[in-house]
């Protein structure tokens, strides 16, 4: 295979990969606490020799690199909901599943059958002591408050555990807002847990949209430049046929 049709191929490739995390963006844009991300390539940029070059000035191999994702806040937005909890700076809550510890910044959360206070997955939140929290019939009114301490009118539960990563693009993005890592969890000292609201997620619409055009029309562009390679090496061929054969 030639090294222009690597060349396309790659960029194919990077386009594809581009397009799978932006569409992915839009669809959790409603998504609460779901953080936006964006692709890392490495683009070897060359000049090419002949104007009449199919590339025209383009760029070479690309590779893809890795994700990162944009850990800046989204909008907090009330609802009124006693058990929906926003943070506002730092911060993921503590959930336990079948798979481990796993962290969000999605705090849309609801009491089970047995009055455990779980996500919408029906994964329990965890504690500071690294318990669960169950809430009797009996209390009528939950309050949480700002370092994340739950109690009701028959007193304190426990508080709410929250914390903090040092490597925060080590943390791997999974279904239902949660995330995986391997860093080690530190506990925030001093949480802005807000009651009664979410944190929306930082997907920019408009960004995304644009975003998607754009990456849908250089994939167009390079579909057509290999058409014209394709097309030029066909040329060549019947040309070294007939050569050949006379």
């Amino acid at each position: 295979m030639e090294t222009t049709s690597i060349i396309a191929l790659s960029r194919q490739a990077v386009l594809r990969r581009k397009m799978d995390i932006v569409a992915n963006n839009i669809a959790n844009m409603n998504t609460a606490g779901f953080q936006a991300e964006r692709m890392m390539f490495t683009d070897y940029l060359v000049k090419s020799r002949s104007a009449d070059s199919v590339f025209g000035e383009k760029h070479a191999y690309v590779r893809d690199i890795a994700s990162v994702r944009s850990t800046a806040e989204g909008s907090i937005e009330n609802t009124n909901n006693p058990l929906d909890l926003a943070l506002k700076g730092e911060g993921y809550f503590v959930i336990e599943t079948e798979g481990g510890e796993k962290y969000t910044r999605n705090g849309r959360f609801q009491l089970d059958s047995e009055g455990q206070l779980v996500t919408q997955q029906g994964f329990p939140v965890l504690s500071a002591a690294g318990q669960p929290f169950f809430i009797s019939p009996a209390d009528k009114e939950i309050n949480i408050a700002r370092d994340g301490t739950v109690s009701t009118e028959n007193g304190e539960l426990g508080k709410i555990r929250v914390v903090k990563f040092g490597n925060e693009q080590a943390m791997r993005q999974t279904s239902g807002g949660l995330f995986t890592t391997n860093e080690s969890p530190e506990d925030v000292g001093s949480p802005n847990v807000v009651q009664g609201a979410l944190e929306g997620s930082n997907v920019q619409p408009v960004v995304e949209l644009t975003r998607m055009i754009k990456v849908q029309r250089a994939y167009e562009s390079v579909s057509k430049m290999i058409e014209k390679e394709d097309e030029r090496i066909k040329r060549m061929l019947r040309t070294l046929s007939g050569e050949s054969g006379g």
